[in-house]
């Protein structure tokens, strides 16, 4: 009886969530205009429907979707879903010369796709670098009435659990982003006249607001961390906080540095831009957040004063929740947080700052309670907030609690396979220049994106040497990623459509043939049994010497589709792979996608 009873619950689950699904329309149009209203001097920026962040767009699991975009622009463009897996829909990935051709000005293009997963995703520019000129905006997936969530594990108080739907129903995007005074396009031609990787930012945006500040040489120096020091060997911080053009940063090729441009590393000018406020009702006991890194360069560090967070899900899917001060988030990732609402009304600072050896730079924003004029409300918080961290990502005490990445645990745990189908140790480091890159034997070059598209032709090889991988459907297969350059940052490594198992990474060389090789030696290495499930995940920085990363990824879902590191100087560089999952069973293409493009 109890077992008929779970079933016919399931049934009706089911049926609330078919009749919960509906089909959502959403339309942006694309301009190139002159930004006002940003942290430095006017320039031209990507703006959807007139908004910068584009606007978001909230969803219920299950959802179908289209989302028609009308370019308006003076260049192609298209747009990438960070984290929607495209089951069975891989013409929408937004990938040009590899799942369609580019959206010319005054085109237009219709994606269409299934909100199947619930969670925290993003949409963003996938052409040449246009997510630095600011086309990026939040997707919300409200999860079916029928997952499992882990707020038991943060509390047993059935009112304050209720508390915690309550504020998750209710979840905010926050987007986290860096930004250049120069275009994409200008920093692009900058690189190639100078031959130097361009690392360093102006500003740093919280919700597309923030300032330029020039902290002066006084606190540069003070702040200027001992990893900096030891490649400084004696210099200086430039003026906007960044590493200069270095031998150790750069790598032993020609430049040019009589090309350098104004803002590329030197040329600081303090500018007052608007600063985002997040207005609280301590009523509400909690607030939930998606925190969402839309950062082209860097890895960010971010922190409410005076308030722990809960991380309850990771790139869009639930984790069992850790309490922290402060985490850090590697550009593509998403972290939705529970902030719990139990200060007294007052004003307390949201810090973001830049974490690495590149750059020192830092944002602020305020989160406000709304002061309810009752009297048992405590007065007024007068002083200051206390930080966690300061303006380099640090822990100002002690007793900070910063997320610790490796220790995430899935909620509810999954374990993939222990066997694989395919191993590729896909080397990771700079090629014949300082801003190229590779991923695996050659480097993906930009013009790739005005090829036929990959998806109509995969039996197509042209200019595709060394850049694909072929997978059979139902099969599982490992990346491995071989950081075999010292002095690399983290590389957010991101698989376009379905998510992959994090199952090992360390420090040193990668000398194995495959995982169940590396096992026998280096077991503590490897986690298969809690492995995290993730769509972007960063390679150990390899600050002294080399490190790797081991991912693994059952092919589920036939097309073609990009693999590549998610900073986007790395991916204009070349640090990507074609992966062409399900060879064997591969889609039809609809003819409307097929035709969509110029010279259909």
């Amino acid at each position: 009886m109890l077992r008929l009873r779970s079933l016919e619950l399931i049934a009706v689950l089911c049926l609330i969530q078919l009749a919960w699904a509906e089909l959502v329309r959403f339309h942006i149009t694309l301009t190139w205009e002159d930004w006002h209203e940003g942290p430095g001097a006017t320039r031209k920026m990507i703006f959807a429907n007139r908004q910068f962040p584009a606007p978001p767009l909230r969803l219920n699991q299950g959802d179908d979707v289209e989302f028609h975009v009308t370019n308006l622009m003076n260049k192609s463009t298209t747009v990438h879903f960070h984290g929607i897996d495209q089951t069975n829909t891989p013409w929408s990935d937004g990938v040009p010369g590899l799942s369609q051709k580019p959206i010319p000005p005054g085109g237009q293009f219709l994606y269409k796709w299934n909100a199947n997963q619930y969670g925290s995703y993003f949409y963003h520019a996938h052409t040449r670098g246009q997510i630095e000129d600011g086309l990026y905006g939040s997707i919300r997936i409200q999860p079916s009435v029928s997952v499992e969530k882990p707020f038991h594990l943060i509390t047993n108080n059935t009112s304050k659990r209720h508390r915690i739907e309550l504020a998750e129903l209710r979840t905010s995007s926050i987007i986290l982003s860096d930004w250049r005074q120069l275009t994409s396009e200008q920093s692009w031609n900058a690189e190639k006249a100078t031959g130097l990787d361009s690392y360093c930012v102006d500003a740093l945006l919280i919700n597309g607001k923030g300032s330029i500040q020039c902290l002066g040489r006084a606190t540069l120096d003070k702040y200027t961390t001992p990893a900096q020091k030891s490649l400084l060997d004696g210099k200086h911080l430039t003026d906007t906080g960044c590493m200069p053009p270095i031998k150790a940063l750069e790598g032993p090729f020609p430049h040019n540095y009589s090309a350098i441009v104004p803002t590329m590393f030197y040329g600081c000018r303090s500018h007052q831009g608007l600063s985002e406020v997040f207005q609280v009702k301590a009523a509400d006991r909690f607030v939930s957040y998606d925190l969402i890194s839309a950062a082209a360069t860097n890895t960010l560090m971010f922190s409410i004063d005076e308030h722990k967070m809960y991380v309850y899900a990771v790139d869009g899917r639930y984790i069992e929740p850790i309490r922290v001060d402060a985490l850090s988030l590697a550009n593509g990732n998403r972290y939705s947080v529970l902030v719990e609402l139990d200060k007294p009304v007052g004003d307390y600072t949201v810090r973001l700052a830049t974490v690495g050896v590149n750059q020192i730079l830092n944002a602020t924003a305020t989160l406000t309670y709304e002061r309810n004029h009752a009297s048992t409300q405590p007065p007024p918080k007068k002083s200051s907030s206390i930080p966690s961290i300061d303006i380099t990502g640090m822990n100002t005490t002690a007793n900070t609690i910063v997320l610790d990445d490796t220790a995430i645990v899935p909620f509810p745990v999954e374990t993939p396979s222990g066997t694989v189908a395919q191993t590729h140790i896909l080397r990771v480091g700079r090629y014949e220049r300082s801003f190229r890159w590779t991923l695996g034997n050659s480097s993906y070059a930009l013009a790739l994106e005005n090829s036929q598209p990959l998806l109509f032709n995969p039996n197509s090889s042209l200019g595709y040497s060394d850049l694909t991988v072929r997978t059979l459907n139902d099969t599982w297969v490992d990346f491995i990623f071989d950081v075999f350059e010292p002095l690399q940052p983290p590389h957010p490594i991101h698989k376009h459509s379905n998510k992959f198992y994090v199952i090992g990474q360390g420090q040193g060389a990668w000398n194995y043939s495959s995982v169940a090789e590396a096992m026998e030696h280096i077991p503590e290495s490897f986690n298969l049994k809690t492995p995290q499930i993730r769509d972007t995940y960063a390679t150990p920085a390899a600050s002294t010497g080399p490190t790797w990363l081991a991912l693994r990824y059952h092919v589920v879902n036939p097309g073609a589709f990009l693999m590549h590191c998610h900073i986007q100087v790395h991916l204009s560089g070349g640090m990507a792979l074609a992966i062409l999952d399900g060879v064997d069973k591969w889609p039809v293409i609809p003819k409307e996608f097929r035709n969509a493009g110029p010279n259909a």
